[in-house]
């Protein structure tokens, strides 16, 4: 009956009669487990349940995990059945990968679905709820850690045949900072899956990151810069180019900088956040190579010889086979002590080396061709 007043809360009291009648009522030997059951596990209790449950509860867990092996070693010998990549290294490791997360997670579900059909007391099911929810967090991170370690594998392989050892560096590093953060995440969810509040330890680390942020940021702005460099290969080892005044041979793309082998034998090391924002001029992706130089001849030289030297001089290029397009050869003007002969043309070489070894036999062939013509170099 209600004893509470007329404007306070209701207060039902229940005579001792009425809960020892509900405390006699029990549904539990409808279920599956109670009908199957010896009456020496349905009478002895463990933590106010009957003792067969909780050997029933280990039973499931085996025959579950049982089963899931069955059922995953089954597909897995399907997939080899059915499609012959299966057997190729690379879908063999994802296929791998994901065999022992697929299996843990499958066997809770196993053990979730049979403990509820079986009957398995409530009160068991609640202990071990926390149990299946780990495993279910653990098996999900397990997966995402294995399919960082073949992404990892598979990219080192493509940056080795590529001679990318630079961006090898920044691939383990994206590794160990991915599965740093899977520990984290899988420590919180873990421990938000136990029941304790997380919320202060989230809000701690979200102020310690941003400090760490802010007390790291050149270091991160350096990161950025190396990755920007390896994205969009700019420059890679061994090229020879100009960044801001500094020409060298590009030695090493680390992490943090970028070192530039100088033709003094000087190494100069630039941050790649600085890199990055810089002008960047490759000399080592020429697909020719400037061949404009300007000679003086002395004012004895007469037109006739100056006309000899501007025929012979665009013969000599015409016929050259590593002389691209159509050269240009003019006697562009007259100083106070010398006439002004000017040429323009293209080398086709594969690298500056062979480029100059061309530029060499074509600058001795015009020093023949003004011995030649009678005059000489101012």
């Amino acid at each position: 009956s209600n004893t509470a007043g007329a404007n306070e809360p209701a207060l039902w009291l229940i005579s001792a009669e009425t809960v020892d009648e509900i405390m006699n009522i029990s549904g539990d030997n409808d279920v599956l487990l109670n009908r199957v059951l010896p009456d020496v596990l349905k009478e002895r209790r463990m933590g106010g349940v009957p003792i067969g449950h909780w050997f029933a509860v280990v039973i499931f867990i085996l025959v579950a995990y049982l089963l899931s092996w069955a059922i995953v070693s089954l597909i897995s010998y399907m997939l080899r059945l059915i499609w012959r990549r299966s057997e190729d290294g690379k879908v063999a490791s994802v296929i791998r990968a994901f065999e022992l997360p697929f299996r843990l997670y499958l066997a809770v579900w196993i053990f979730v679905a049979v403990s509820q059909e079986a009957g398995i007391s409530i009160i068991v099911r609640q202990r071990f709820s926390v149990i299946t929810v780990t495993i279910g967090i653990v098996a999900i991170l397990m997966l995402l850690w294995r399919i960082t370690d073949v992404i990892t594998v598979y990219t080192n392989d493509r940056m080795t045949k590529r001679k990318r050892v630079s961006a090898i560096s920044i691939i383990m590093f994206l590794r160990r900072t991915s599965k740093v953060a899977l520990v984290v995440i899988g420590i919180i969810a873990v421990l938000g899956a136990l029941g304790v509040d997380v919320t202060a330890g989230l809000a701690a680390l979200g102020i310690g990151g941003i400090a760490l942020a802010l007390g790291a940021q050149k270091t991160m702005e350096n990161f950025v810069g190396s990755v920007t460099l390896i994205a969009d290969q700019p420059i890679r080892v061994g090229d020879y180019c100009k960044i801001g005044e500094i020409k060298g041979t590009v030695e090493s793309i680390g992490m943090r900088s970028t070192r530039l082998r100088t033709s003094a034998r000087t190494i100069v090391t630039i941050p790649n956040g600085e890199f990055s924002s810089s002008k960047i001029e490759n000399y080592a992706h020429r697909d020719r190579f400037l061949f404009a130089p300007v000679f003086y001849f002395r004012m004895e030289t007469t037109p006739d010889q100056l006309r000899f030297l501007l025929v012979e001089l665009r013969a000599l290029l015409y016929a050259h086979p590593k002389i691209l397009d159509t050269p240009i050869v003019r006697f562009t003007g007259i100083t106070e002590n010398s006439y002004k002969v000017e040429i323009t043309a293209y080398i086709e070489a594969p690298s500056l080396d062979p480029s100059q070894e061309i530029q060499e036999d074509v600058l001795l062939h015009i020093m023949d061709i003004v011995a030649k013509s009678g005059t000489d170099f101012a």
